[in-house]
């Protein structure tokens, strides 16, 4: 049968072009004359004669408001006031709530159907349209009856709390290493996060373990412990975060402590970005392939493997403060530790703002035990003018307690500098009283005029006899502490040359004490991007760090050279570490978005050992279920070394579950559902849906309008996306749940014939058991029908009814043209 395809195919498809993408409901009459159809009386444009008409029903819609999405609801259409052409979303209190109306425009709102849907149409200007194609409910208001919002930012009533599920996140990294003697040793280690979900509170559990084992006839050792038990959930309208259980302090005033308690701060993220702080960064230099771990106080904060040469972390959260611990595991067996200060500046208060931590409880052990008396500290930094920021707060233990105040002056041109002074007072049974005061200075500006930036600069001053709340705990409970502080020096700045395409950074450290040396840290880079002759984007790299802990030296100078060599670079890096020196040629390539891998091969020489070759390799690969790095190397006289580090998650809600890469100890995650169709690409196919059509991306921002895609470039061929894009602004450590559109299956021609021999009317629609729109029929009952499977039942609908169903054969020769019978629904 040949099939002709006539000119009102264009008409019609203007028509709904036209009246299908109103806003408002209004009713038109079509003349039907003008098209060219065999029978004229049969044709059903009802559904047509009113914008955005919908059948009475339960939908699961997005809602979007002023084509922000919010999130997904099932959203019931009522004919309002009995009237069949009056068909109305019902607009419930919660998603009344979720628009972040004004408190005056919420007053104006009335309800009907037993006040279960909320009527807009008292707030002049505001529209609500359904858009079934792209599964949306579009909310219109105007701006001035909104809360206040940024481009980039939702006010706290529309944030998303997510679903409820269960995660465990992962991050597990081994070694076995072969010394020269057929000695071997065998390393392992896991960290991460487990947790549940329910409402607005997140439970969670941070757990940590290690295995380690030598040839020598040596025990091995293993061990495993929860390093932290805690409950915490979003206050949106005090913007804070509540934290029940174990914690650490987390003040820019006091040191840091770990307690069991209950907890009250002031999250900056909860701010528009542009008002937010910065997040700590470590940086060093690893001499081979090395496992870098970042600690706080016995809890580990951030673990990774890194290549051998300089590294830059600058992923850490933002609520990071206070002193780190970086310990830089080599793969010969020595180690680099050291401490980063990422205090950050407390005066950085807005006019009119007040920014605060509370905390009550008692100290803890590692072990979860308790070691302390009741305590109760807070502190508080209030922008009391446009320049001008007091801050202040105090500690009280009973035998130890401690106040500080502190003023901070923006300079404007000069930058902006902060002084505080923190005073003392400590009782340790059989010891006289000790009373002492530490001051502190702070410094920040950015140099436009000469892209340059001091981000941090600070000076400390402690008296002998000062004590901070730590120093306290250890000096009463573990007879007594060391290391007590005298002077800090701290620095951190970058300056860019843009006319000679370098760039520079360097921070340093010097910490002196009343009771053992000094520690000093120094990091200085210098890079430089040029052509030369037929070269194109060489660049040059010198990196430099000094360090000395407990009067052990350690220098360390490393340059780097490479070129951009077809889909990857080539590289000479030379090293030297204290009275050793190594030179290698290197490779790095990438195989595709996911897979990376990097070739180095060198000598290494002086320190006594002679000259020995060594070579190694490093391959990284972003898996659907995990990320995966494998590194090997080989140093002549000396080791063979093989490890593999993965990092990734499980995520099970009632919506679906899935494995991934990434996972972030517990935080923010998306659960994206494709409607059963697996394989499909997300984020630029860093994430793929697995066989349910189920996929987790991890790197989501919290507080944070942040958009996520499919990439429809990469789709199967019988895969269709009507939406492709969805928005979300989460709470922190939440499950967000959103549902992309999209049809799989078979397309083909076919011919719809009632029982009679007739068809059915020209307009009407045919619809999967999802509620998702096949066609719209033709002339003659002549549709194009796209994603349908093989043996499905689809519905086909006019009057505002669903009239009769058609059957899918169960397979098609190729290139058939089907005839459908269309069977009563009664």
């Amino acid at each position: 049968m040949k099939l002709k395809l006539k000119p009102h195919s264009l008409c019609i498809a203007i028509l709904f072009a036209l009246f299908g993408a109103g806003k408002i409901a209004y009713s038109v009459e079509f003349n039907t004359d003008i098209l060219d159809a065999e029978d004229k009386k049969n044709i059903d444009f009802s559904r047509f004669a009113t914008a955005n008409y919908i059948l009475p029903g339960d939908y699961l819609l997005t809602l979007m408001i002023n084509n922000h999405q919010l999130a997904d609801f099932t959203i019931p259409f009522y004919a309002r006031d009995g009237k069949k052409d009056s068909i109305e979303a019902c607009l419930s209190p919660e998603m009344v709530e979720r628009l972040g109306l004004t408190i005056s425009a919420q007053d104006k709102i009335t309800y009907w159907h037993d006040n279960a849907c909320a009527d807009l149409s008292a707030l002049s200007g505001a529209t609500v349209s359904g858009d079934l194609s792209n599964a949306a409910l579009r909310i219109s208001i105007p701006q001035a009856l909104l809360e206040y919002t940024d481009p980039n930012w939702v006010p706290a009533s529309q944030w998303d709390n997510g679903i409820p599920g269960l995660l465990l996140d992962y991050n597990v990294n081994s070694a076995v290493t072969w010394l020269q003697g057929d000695d071997q040793m065998k390393n392992a280690s896991v960290s991460g996060t487990t947790g549940t979900n329910i409402g607005s509170w997140r439970l969670r559990g941070d757990y940590q373990g290690s295995y380690t084992s030598a040839s020598r006839g040596q025990d091995s050792q293993r061990n495993f412990a929860w390093s932290r038990m805690y409950a915490f959930r979003a206050l949106p309208q005090m913007g804070a975060t509540l934290t029940l259980g174990e914690n650490f302090i987390n003040s820019n005033l006091f040191d840091s402590w770990r307690y069991t308690g209950v907890g009250i701060a002031s999250d900056e993220r909860m701010l528009p970005p542009s008002l937010r702080g910065y997040a700590p960064e470590v940086s060093g230099i690893a001499r081979t392939n090395a496992r870098v771990i970042i600690s706080q106080q016995g809890r580990v904060l951030y673990e990774t493997t890194v290549a051998s040469g300089p590294f830059r972390i600058q992923s850490l959260s933002s609520a990071v403060n206070g002193r780190l611990d970086v310990r830089v595991e080599e793969q010969d067996g020595n180690t680099q530790t050291f401490q980063v200060d990422t205090a950050t500046i407390p005066y950085l208060t807005r006019p009119g703002q007040v920014r605060y931590t509370t905390a009550f409880g008692r100290p803890s052990t590692y072990d979860h035990g308790i070691e302390g008396p009741m305590f109760a500290n807070g502190d508080f930094s209030w922008g009391v003018a446009n320049s001008w920021s007091l801050y202040g707060g105090g500690t009280f233990a009973g035998d130890y307690n401690a106040v500080a105040i502190g003023l901070g002056r923006d300079l404007y041109n000069f930058g902006a500098l902060s002084a505080d002074v923190t005073q003392s007072w400590a009782r340790i049974p059989g010891q006289d009283s000790r009373v002492g005061k530490s001051w502190r200075l702070s410094y920040s500006k950015r140099f436009d005029e000469i892209n340059g930036e001091v981000t941090f600069a600070g000076y400390r001053f402690s008296e002998r006899e000062f004590m901070s709340m730590g120093q306290y705990l250890e000096s009463r409970y573990h007879d007594g502490s060391v290391g007590q502080d005298k002077e800090l020096y701290t620095i951190t700045a970058n300056k860019s040359f843009e006319d000679a395409s370098v760039t520079a950074y360097l921070s340093y450290s010097h910490q002196t004490y009343w009771d053992q040396p000094y520690n000093d840290r120094y990091n200085i880079s210098i890079s430089r991007y040029f052509d030369f002759a037929s070269l194109k984007n060489l660049a040059v790299s010198l990196s430099a760090t000094r360090s000395k802990f407990n009067g052990q030296k350690n220098d360390t100078l490393f340059l780097s050279m490479s070129l951009p060599m077809g889909n990857g670079t080539l590289s000479y890096s030379g090293q030297t570490n204290n009275s050793r020196y190594s030179h290698s040629l290197g490779y790095y390539g990438r195989i595709d978005n996911r897979n990376s891998y990097r070739l180095t091969g060198g000598t290494s020489s002086g320190g006594g050992n002679g000259t020995n070759g060594q070579v190694s390799g490093y391959f990284s690969h972003r898996g659907d279920f995990s990320d995966m790095s494998v590194n090997a190397s080989y140093v002549q006289n000396s080791f063979t070394s093989l490890g593999l580090s993965l990092q990734g998650g499980a995520t099970v809600t009632g919506k679906g579950a899935a494995l991934h890469p990434g996972g972030g100890n517990g935080n923010t995650r998306l659960l994206v559902d494709t409607g059963g169709v697996g394989n499909v690409p997300v984020e630029g196919g860093r994430v793929r849906t697995n066989r349910w059509g189920i996929g987790v991306v991890t790197d989501m921002s919290s507080y944070y309008l942040t958009s996520t895609s499919i990439d429809v470039n990469q789709l199967d061929d019988d895969v269709e996306a009507s939406k492709s894009v969805v928005e979300s602004s989460l709470t922190e450590g939440a499950i967000g749940y959103r549902q992309f559109s999209l049809l799989k299956g078979a397309k083909v021609l076919a011919i719809l014939a009632l029982s009679d021999g007739s068809h059915p009317p020209f307009g009407a629609s045919v619809m999967n058991r999802k509620g998702q729109e096949l066609a719209v029929l033709s002339d003659g009952g002549l549709a194009y029908l796209s994603g349908i499977s093989f043996g499905e039942q689809l519905d086909v609908v006019w009057n505002g009814q669903k009239q009769c169903y058609v059957e899918i054969p169960k397979s098609l020769p190729p290139l058939a043209q089907l005839l459908l019978p269309c069977h009563s629904m009664n």
